[in-house]
């Protein structure tokens, strides 16, 4: 049973040797399928484990799972290799093995005739296992080697066509960026260890409360541990590195930046729940960070013209809700928008995908056939789209489903776990309900802007007139994905609390907000409302070459918001240069004229003061005997000097 446990880690392991030994011999449908079906295995695995937990007895909140291995035993410190198998581990398996193993289909498609295919598909594969060992540890270490393999795997992914320094760049970026998040959650660690002597998650959380509550040790630790997840969730400030994580192929964007990776900050805060009720004021920075996060995110994507970057301040925004959500201890609705959040953005990423895909593919070839050399457009700017959804028509309506999810529009999923996460934000703090209803009016916004911009009116460009419909392969997922985002919402619907009842047993029965019809109503009819703007303001719009934004009419204010707030510029032109004239400073100042200059003094005072005693060192009797006087005399003096002192 023990390896029945583990092997959803191990298949894609398997998987990942197969190909990087076999694969050049293999071929592509084969190096495909093998890692697809290794994920598949891990989701069918995934699922009997889910079904076992919740035949747990009452009483059980988990299945134990003691490998036998003492992995780190240092002096009081035990870490076992082990795992913990609940409610939350066995949800997050399933979100991770089901959407990972849709996008690994997708990807045979979208990645075939690259040259690095083999390569690409080892990656995902050990994305996945990282993933895996992330949400099924049993105690904080383990939980932070899937976490730093979950990072190694975005900055190969990201940066997966390295041929341009662009990409190379944003792989880098996203590496250092998750690295000064990494430093508050490997502290916190220590913290942990420090204060309870355990790093198992079981031990931890039941001598929590003989510390009381705002006790500062437990403050401190769980500040070190929101530093880590604002890192990996993309949160202020350290959400700079998701939209430039977009240069990696789509379905990375769709599997890392959608369902799983940027959500392991808030898998962990939500599996260290314990840790934030004992410290309130912990809980209040979360949730308004996470708010403003969701704001600001939010207003980026209202100007963003590349396809994928409108999904990518997005998803920080959407990320935004989650984390708010666990500040105000609503951990239910948080794991509830998490999920259907995986659903549909991963759908919006893999259809932004399919749209590309065709547009590009049909420039390629097109000025293939034609010795047509004029340089191609880009193929992610939506102004070079527009009236796709009759030459695409299955991408275009599984595109409307996943962004009318989004949009909270009834009754599909994103309704149902964004309204749970503003209603607890009503009760609970209403600047974060202020800021996170303007958010969701942003969402509807951006939502019917994108749909406009790539859907409807003309074909801006004859790329996009003469678009086609993507593969079945590309194809099935995307359908899967949107039945998913519409009856999503099943999972938790008011009155019925499915998903609370399911994760009780970890969470403790948290009392469900109850369902506010009237606050519901209003932000459905907001949120229509602006998709109707976006209809009224973008049907016509770049219509002509020199058309413009109609928002640059905001002036300034539209520039500041494009800029996203200058947060990124504010880290390039003060953070960034500052560090380089640091690290400049102290690598051509203070180490060679300092640290070398001290050691190579010491060096030539040692050699100039055995040259001076070599001297001495002459053969002459003489010399000798002065020498022993001199010693002698010095000796005498000393005697006399001391008992005269007495």
């Amino acid at each position: 049973m023990q390896l029945f446990y583990i092997s959803p880690i191990l298949f894609p392991l398997l998987g990942l040797l197969i190909n990087a030994t076999l694969g050049k011999r293999l071929g592509e449908r084969a190096i495909g399928a093998v890692a697809s079906l290794m994920v598949i295995a891990a989701f069918i695995v995934s699922a009997m484990v889910f079904s076992q937990v919740g035949a747990l007895p009452e009483g059980t909140s988990a299945i134990p799972v003691d490998l036998g291995i003492p992995w780190i035993q240092v002096g009081t410190l035990t870490v076992p290799f082990g795992l913990q198998l609940d409610a939350l581990s066995a949800t997050m398996m399933l979100i991770v093995t089901g959407v990972g193993a849709l996008i690994h289909i997708y990807s045979i498609g979208y990645m075939h005739g690259d040259p690095r295919f083999q390569r690409f598909f080892v990656y995902l594969n050990l994305f996945i296992a990282s993933m895996l060992v992330l949400v099924m540890s049993n105690n904080f270490l383990l939980m932070f080697v899937g976490w730093e393999l979950v990072g190694l795997c975005s900055y190969l992914l990201i940066g997966f066509w390295f041929n341009n320094i662009k990409n190379a760049e944003a792989g880098r970026k996203a590496f250092v960026v998750n690295r000064i998040g990494d430093v508050g959650f490997i502290l916190a660690i220590m913290a942990i260890f420090v204060a309870f002597g355990t790093l198992t998650f079981t031990d931890v959380f039941s001598k929590v409360a003989t510390f009381g509550v705002n006790a500062p040790i437990i403050v401190g630790i769980t500040l070190l541990l929101f530093v880590g997840a604002t890192g990996k969730s993309a949160q202020i400030p350290l959400f700079v590195w998701l939209p430039d994580a977009m240069a990696g192929p789509t379905p990375v964007s769709a599997l890392i930046h959608a369902a799983t990776m940027v959500t392991a900050g808030i898998y962990m805060m939500t599996r260290a729940h314990v840790l934030f009720a004992a410290a309130p004021d912990t809980q209040t920075v979360v949730a308004v960070v996470g708010a403003l996060t969701a704001f600001v995110a939010g207003s980026v994507a209202l100007t963003q013209n590349d396809i994928k970057k409108v999904l990518a301040y997005s998803t920080i925004s959407q990320l935004g809700f989650m984390v708010a959500a666990a500040g105000l201890g609503a951990y239910v609705a948080s794991v509830f928008h998490l999920a259907t959040h995986a659903f549909f953005k991963a759908l919006l990423f893999l259809a932004a995908g399919s749209v590309i895909h065709g547009m590009e593919h049909l420039s390629h070839s097109k000025h293939g056939a034609h010795g047509d050399h004029k340089e191609p457009i880009d193929p992610q700017d939506m102004r070079n789209m527009g009236g796709l959804r009759t030459k695409m028509p299955v991408t275009f309506i599984v595109f409307l489903i996943g962004s009318l999810a989004l949009a909270g529009i009834f009754p599909l999923a994103g309704f149902w776990s964004k309204d749970e996460i503003i209603v607890a934000a009503l009760s609970k703090n209403i600047l974060v309900f202020v800021l996170l209803g303007i958010t969701a009016v942003f969402t509807a916004f951006y939502v019917g802007r994108q749909l406009v911009m790539v859907f409807f009116g003309k074909p801006r460009t004859e790329d996009a007139a003469h678009a086609a419909e993507s593969s079945p392969l590309m194809t099935i997922p995307l359908i899967i994905l949107a039945v998913l985002s519409a009856i999503g919402g099943a999972l938790n619907l008011p009155g019925v609390g499915s998903l609370g009842n399911w994760l009780a047993p970890v969470l403790g029965e948290a009392e469900a907000e109850a369902f506010q019809i009237g606050v519901a109503g209003f932000f459905t009819v907001l949120s229509i409302a602006a998709l109707a703007g976006a209809w009224a303001l973008y049907r016509n719009a770049y219509a002509k070459a020199d058309d413009k934004d109609p928002l640059q009419k905001l002036g300034p204010l539209y520039t500041f918001i494009k800029r996203a707030w200058f947060i990124d510029a504010i880290y390039k032109d003060v953070v960034v240069k500052l560090f380089y004239a640091a690290c400049s400073f102290l690598a051509r100042v203070f180490d060679i004229g300092g640290i070398d200059g001290v050691v190579n003094g010491a060096g030539t005072l040692v050699q100039k003061a055995s040259g001076g005693l070599r001297k001495a060192q002459n053969g002459f009797v003489r010399s000798y005997g002065l020498m022993m006087l001199v010693g002698v005399v010095v000796i005498v003096a000393w005697f006399v000097y001391s008992a005269g002192a007495r």
